[in-house]
């Protein structure tokens, strides 16, 4: 809590799985209470998710049909519980990343370039 409040965590690598029934969110860092002793927790330890039922089953049922991907968005509190804003989302198709590989290619480029005229 004391982390998360400081500003210390990150959701950027962090990712949502079904496991047994429940919905568990790994990577996500937090890092340790810098005034905390030897009992601190691991800063990329797997975290539990707690939903309503019928939201666990809806999202279970998108998951594992729809082949989508659950996706932590932002990290904040009320009160005094810190909560989770997740979405859904699929994968890039072929052409997404065909389009998406060109358009850095183009860009390293271009940056080539600059570079050679700035120095």
């Amino acid at each position: 809590m004391k982390s998360i409040r400081a500003g210390k965590a990150q959701i950027s690598d962090a990712f949502g799985r079904l496991e047994k029934g429940e919905l568990w969110l790994h990577n996500a860092h937090i890092e340790q209470y810098a005034f905390g002793n030897i009992y601190n927790h691991d800063s990329k330890r797997i975290r539990k998710l707690l939903l309503h039922r019928h939201q666990l089953r809806k999202i279970a049922e998108a998951m594992t049909s729809g082949g989508m991907s659950l996706i932590p968005l932002r990290i904040y509190f009320k009160e005094a519980l810190v909560k989770v804003e997740v979405g859904l989302g699929a994968g890039k198709k072929l052409f997404d990343k065909r389009e998406t590989l060109k358009k850095k290619e183009e860009m390293r480029e271009v940056q080539k370039v600059l570079r050679r005229y700035k120095g």
